[in-house]
């Protein structure tokens, strides 16, 4: 069973996966929460056109004008990504996406780290599946999408576990 590990999510200020406002991370190890950080993350330029990711978790251009751009965080998060292994909710088809065009969108490198997703796991949406498993969830708060999604990956294990 794997140990420890980083659930991670993103919110983005336009449909482009380079555009990353918020971050959300909580790290787990030994099956149990020991860490989680919540940052809100300025976009290129600031730049906030698309209106449907703002009605989907509600961050705007005044709420990340003061923010660090992406470049300045990652010092902050990437002992948590770089070789480790890193589950999101929908990983694949965006915050596993974002964190590299991002990371490209600034020259960084990108790390080496395993990817797992919870959607790939269990097939549901995330608000559907938290419901189904009576998980707290305020849905597009980047801490609260990960927090839930690594209760989900938590319970992966456990099941997982228990089968051999």
């Amino acid at each position: 069973m794997i140990s420890k590990f980083t659930a991670i999510d993103f919110e983005t200020a336009q449909g482009y996966r380079n555009t990353i406002c918020a971050v959300g991370l909580v790290r787990v190890e030994n099956g149990k929460i020991v860490q989680t950080l919540e940052l809100l993350v300025q976009p290129p330029n600031n730049y906030y056109w698309d209106w449907f990711s703002n009605d989907i978790h509600g961050i705007t251009a005044e709420d990340t004008k003061d923010s660090p751009t992406f470049d300045k965080i990652w010092p902050q998060i990437e002992s948590f990504i770089t070789n480790q292994t890193v589950v999101a909710h929908n990983g694949f088809g965006f915050d596993f996406q974002c964190l590299e065009k991002t990371l490209e969108y600034y020259k960084l490198s990108v790390p080496s780290y395993e990817k797992r997703c919870t959607y790939k796991i269990y097939g549901v949406n995330l608000a559907d599946l938290c419901k189904m498993k009576d998980i707290k969830l305020n849905h597009h708060n980047a801490l609260s999408d990960a927090e839930a999604c690594a209760e989900l990956y938590l319970q992966h294990l456990k099941h997982s576990s228990n089968e051999h």
